[in-house]
């Protein structure tokens, strides 16, 4: 698994599309489960999962930050392992929030602490890690 992030605008979809240009492009619907975009997963086809922030904002309105989190480890772990079988690569586009304002709404800190760690789950998980920012793409990991 890879994982994209950086801030809005700042490139990330256009240096994912350069990198696989054959990918299929998957936007979570903001009422799924991570391991339903294991529904998009076709052999030997890159598959690049998008809308990350706008689902975890829809999640936190349903669910305690605890199990949605356990939820979404397992659901990673199993949709890495179905792509790994397809030999299918595997990237998640994430934004980064953690750099500048802090809200002053509880639930819209709450959103940041969630995307904060989905980011610190998937970087874990994954292969590779890049940054992107002003176009300019960094590999972390």
């Amino acid at each position: 698994m890879q994982l994209f992030i950086g801030g809005a605008c700042a490139g990330k979809r256009d240096a994912v599309a350069a990198r696989f240009p054959g990918a299929v492009w998957y936007r979570l619907t903001l009422s799924q489960r991570l391991a339903e975009c294991q529904q998009a997963l076709v052999a030997d086809t890159p598959l690049v999962i998008t809308g990350v922030f706008e689902w975890l904002e829809a999640a936190l309105a349903n669910a305690e930050n605890a199990p949605l989190r356990e939820q979404w480890q397992v659901d990673m772990t199993q949709l890495s392992q179905r792509a790994d079988e397809l030999n299918a690569a595997l990237i998640i586009i994430a934004t980064e929030v953690g750099r500048g304002i802090v809200p002053m709404q509880p639930e819209q800190r709450r959103l940041r602490d969630l995307n904060g760690w989905f980011v610190q789950d998937a970087t874990a998980r994954g292969d590779q890690v890049c940054y992107v920012r002003h176009g300019l793409v960094v590999a972390l990991k």
